[in-house]
């Protein structure tokens, strides 16, 4: 299935604006670290979402670059 440029544009808006949220994360759960007095529920809430975050971005890089059979 082949996409149009309006959707491969949009495709690569929605991945720029996971991988902001991605990298905002790090700089909050890096810094709740440093602080010390971090609550281990919220922490593992942050980088769940970290984690999913990832995921998502890594499907829609798929959608963008299918691997090709040889």
């Amino acid at each position: 299935m082949e996409q149009n440029d309006d959707e491969t544009h949009a495709i690569a808006e929605r991945i720029e604006q996971l991988k902001v949220e991605h990298r905002d994360l790090d700089h909050v759960i890096a810094r709740l670290l440093e602080d010390g007095g971090h609550d281990e529920l919220q922490m593992r809430r942050l980088k769940r979402r970290k984690l999913l975050l990832k995921d998502q971005i890594a499907l829609l890089e798929r959608r963008l670059n299918p691997d090709i059979p040889a």
